[in-house]
C-alpha cells in the first residue's frame, strides 16, 4: 500500500502518525517454512540483509509483515546512503521497522482496520535487536511532526485509523509529509567531468510524464569519490549512442547518454514553471524502484508540465519486432507485448508460448470461464518474480472486456470483476501476466448458487503424491457408494481436485456443508494421512488437508486446462478414474503435451457443467450406510 504526498501536518483524532523511515520498504513473508524477504518490485533482500533474515527464525507465528529496512549511522540517525553501501560497510546498525501485518496464521488481515492490524502485530511480533515494532501517535500530528524535525528525521506518515490495506494502490488514507522536497528521477546520461573531478560531472535526469520520458534537469552535487566511481561503473554498462529524449537538452559539457533504467533519489529547492528541478542534490540510487514508478500523478513535476513546452520522448524500446504485435480476435484488436519475455526461466517458456497454448485450447477452457468472475493471479515478470492477485478490473481495461460488479462485505464496496467469454479476453488476460486462470464456482446471472462442488486435496510438504492419489481413490469410493459421479483433475501443483456437478440447485452454504460431510467420511477412512484441521499452527504437518472450504462464495481454484506458475509449466488436467494410479505425477501434463492429450481424450470434464446431482438422495444413502 502506498501513500500520497501531502504538504502540511495536521491534528485529527481519526488519524495516527508514524515516523517516515529513510530506508528500503520490504515485505517479510513468513507464511512458509523458508522466509521470503523482498522489495516493492520483487527484488530479494535475503542475501543483502542476511542479518535481518536470520532473525526471522525467532518469530513464533506464520505472518506476512510490511516494514522498512533502516541503517543507523554513528549518530543514531537513519542513513540511506549507508544502507545502500551495505556491501562496503558490512556491519551497520540494521533494523527492520515493522509497521503492518497483512496475513496471520492462514488468514488475510488486509480487510481489518489499521488499528486492529497493528494490535495483532504488536501481540504476534517477537521483537529483537534487529526486528522492531513501529509504534504510532494518535491524533496529534502537528506536535509529532515538529518533534521529527528536531530529531532531523525525514518526516512522518499519517494513516487513517480505520484504513484497510490495499496493495499496489496510492491512497489518500495514507499520507507522507516530508521536511524537504525529495523525488525520484531516471538517470538518462552523464556529462564529462571538469577540473580534478573524476568519472563524471553531472547526471542528466528524466521522469515519466503521461507515459513519455521527459527531461527535468541535471545534478552534479551529493557525490563523494567512492560513490562517483561506483555509479560510473554501473553507467558504463548502459551507454547508448543517441539521446533517449526527442529534443536534446542543452548542457555546458558533452553528454554520454545511457539507457533510462536506473532510478535515483534527489533533493531540490523548487520546480520551475517548465518543470525543471532547482538546486537538485543526488541522495542515493534507488535499486528498489523501477523507472515506471517515477510516473506519479500526484507529482509536482507533472502538474507544472501541463502548459510547458517539454522535451519529450518515449523510453527507447528494447523490443524486437516479434516481441510485440497486434492481433484481431472476435473482432477485437488485442495488443500483445513482450512476447519473448521468459516466464519459466528453467524451461525457456516465454509469455508468447503461454498465450499460444491458451489459444490452442480455447474451445475447451472457455466453457469453464464463461460468465464467471475471475481472480487474476498475475506474474508480469515470470514465475520466479513476485506475483500478485487482482480482483478489481480497474479503469484501464478496453471497453470490450466484460465485467460484473459484485458487492464485497469485507471491503464495503463493489468490486468490478472481469469474466472471460471469448478468445480475445483470454489473450488480453494472458498478456497481463495471468499464467493461471481462477474462476468462481458460480456463474452469471446467478452467483449465489454454485454449478459444482469442489473437494481440494491439499498435501503437506511431507506427503507423497501417491498419498494424494490414495486419498482421491477413497473419495471416489465414497461417492460411488452413494451413487454420485465425481470428476477428478490434477491441480497442476501438488494436489488433486474432485468436482461434483450441482447444477446451480443449492446455495453455497448447502454445498459447503455437503462437502464437509463427504470429507469427514474420507478422514474417518484415512485418519493417519488426512486432516480437517484448517489452522496451519494446529495441523499435523505430515497430513494432507481435506479442504471443503473452497465451496464458499468468491473462492477460486485454478481452472481445468489452466497452466500453473510452477517449474515445468504443468497443466491442471482432467483424468479418467482409471488413470489415477500410483506413480502418476502432476508434472506428467504440461504446456507441451496438454493440447495433444486434450484433443485425443476430448473434454473429460464436460459433465461437471451439466445436470447436477440430487443432494438429498445422496445424503439419505450416506445415512443408511452409517
Amino acid at each position: 500500500m502506498l501513500a500520497k504526498p501531502s504538504e502540511k501536518a495536521f491534528d485529527d483524532e481519526e488519524w495516527v502518525f508514524e515516523i517516515k523511515w529513510d530506508g528500503y520498504r520490504a515485505i517479510a513473508d513468513l507464511s512458509h517454512d523458508a522466509p521470503l524477504f523482498y522489495s516493492r518490485n520483487g527484488i530479494s533482500f535475503l542475501s543483502k540483509f542476511g542479518k535481518i533474515a536470520e532473525d526471522f527464525s525467532t518469530q513464533k507465528y506464520r505472518m506476512i509483515l510490511d516494514g522498512e529496512i533502516v541503517a543507523y549511522n554513528d549518530k543514531g540517525r537513519p542513513d540511506f546512503q549507508l544502507l545502500q553501501q551495505i556491501g562496503d560497510h558490512p556491519d551497520p546498525a540494521l533494523v527492520y521497522q515493522v509497521f503492518d501485518l497483512l496475513w496471520l496464521n492462514g488468514h488475510s488481515t488486509e480487510d481489518l482496520p489499521l488499528l486492529q492490524r497493528k494490535e495483532l502485530l504488536k501481540e504476534a511480533l517477537t521483537e529483537t535487536d534487529i526486528i522492531k515494532y513501529c509504534d504510532h501517535i494518535p491524533g496529534k500530528g502537528t506536535a509529532f511532526f515538529e518533534q521529527m524535525k528536531k530529531m532531523k528525521l525525514e518526516g512522518m506518515i499519517a494513516k487513517k485509523s480505520d484504513s484497510r490495506y490495499i496493495e499496489n494502490y496510492r491512497t489518500s488514507d495514507w499520507l507522507k509529509i516530508k521536511f524537504t522536497n525529495t523525488d525520484e528521477a531516471i538517470i538518462c546520461g552523464f556529462t564529462e567531468p571538469r577540473g580534478s573531478r573524476e568519472s563524471f560531472g553531472a547526471l542528466i535526469l528524466g521522469k515519466l510524464i503521461n507515459g513519455q520520458l521527459t527531461y527535468c534537469g541535471h545534478t552534479g552535487t551529493g557525490f563523494n569519490n567512492e560513490l562517483l566511481k561506483q555509479l560510473y561503473g554501473q553507467l558504463q554498462k548502459l551507454i547508448i549512442k543517441t539521446a533517449p529524449f526527442e529534443t536534446i537538452p542543452k548542457t555546458n559539457m558533452p553528454v554520454t547518454w545511457t539507457k533510462p533504467e536506473l532510478v535515483c533519489e534527489i533533493k531540490y529547492s523548487e520546480i520551475t514553471k517548465d518543470g525543471i528541478y532547482r538546486h537538485p542534490v543526488f541522495v542515493a540510487l534507488r535499486e528498489d524502484k523501477e523507472p515506471a514508478e517515477t510516473a506519479d500523478p500526484e507529482n509536482k513535476v507533472s502538474s507544472n508540465r501541463k502548459h510547458s513546452k517539454a522535451m519529450k520522448a518515449k523510453i527507447p524500446s528494447k523490443k524486437t519486432e516479434s516481441s510485440e504485435k497486434e492481433i484481431t480476435l472476435n473482432k477485437h484488436k488485442v495488443k500483445l507485448t513482450n512476447q519473448d519475455k521468459i516466464y519459466f526461466p528453467k524451461d525457456g517458456i516465454t509469455k508468447g508460448d503461454v498465450i499460444a497454448y491458451y489459444q490452442s485450447v480455447a474451445s475447451y477452457i472457455l466453457p469453464y470461464l464463461k460468465n464467471r468472475p475471475l481472480s487474476l493471479n498475475r506474474f508480469p515478470n515470470g514465475i520466479e518474480e513476485q506475483g500478485f492477485y487482482q480482483k478489481d478490473a480497474g479503469d484501464s481495461i478496453p471497453d470490450w472486456i466484460k465485467t460484473t460488479q459484485v458487492y464485497s462485505e469485507s471491503n464495503d464496496k463493489f468490486i468490478d470483476y472481469i469474466y472471460c467469454n471469448d478468445k480475445a479476453t483470454l489473450a488480453y488476460l494472458n498478456n497481463l501476466g495471468c499464467i493461471d486462470l481462477n474462476p468462481w464456482n458460480s456463474s452469471l446471472p446467478d452467483l449465489e448458487h454454485p454449478d459444482y462442488l469442489v473437494l481440494d486435496l491439499d498435501p503437506s510438504k511431507k506427503n507423497t503424491f501417491d498419498e494424494v492419489i490414495e486419498t482421491a481413490l477413497q473419495v471416489n469410493e465414497i461417492l460411488e457408494s452413494v451413487k454420485v459421479k465425481g470428476y477428478c483433475k490434477t491441480s497442476g501443483s501438488t494436489g488433486i481436485h474432485i468436482y461434483i456437478p450441482m447444477g446451480g440447485k443449492y446455495d453455497f452454504d448447502q454445498v459447503k456443508d455437503f462437502a464437509h460431510i463427504l470429507m469427514k467420511q474420507v478422514n474417518e477412512k484415512l485418519p493417519k494421512i488426512t486432516t480437517l484441521e484448517r489452522s496451519l499452527q494446529k495441523r499435523d504437518d505430515k497430513k494432507l488437508y481435506l479442504d471443503y472450504l473452497q465451496n464458499r462464495t468468491g473462492q477460486t481454484l485454478a481452472s481445468t486446462y489452466s497452466v500453473r506458475p510452477k517449474e515445468g509449466a504443468s497443466v491442471s488436467m482432467p483424468l479418467e478414474w482409471s488413470e489415477l494410479k500410483l506413480g502418476l505425477k502432476p508434472a506428467d501434463f504440461n504446456i507441451h503435451n496438454a493440447p495433444d492429450r486434450i484433443r485425443e481424450k476430448g473434454d473429460l470434464f464436460k459433465p461437471v457443467l451439466g445436470r447436477g446431482i440430487d443432494m438429498m438422495k445422496a445424503l439419505e444413502l450416506l445415512q443408511s450406510r452409517e
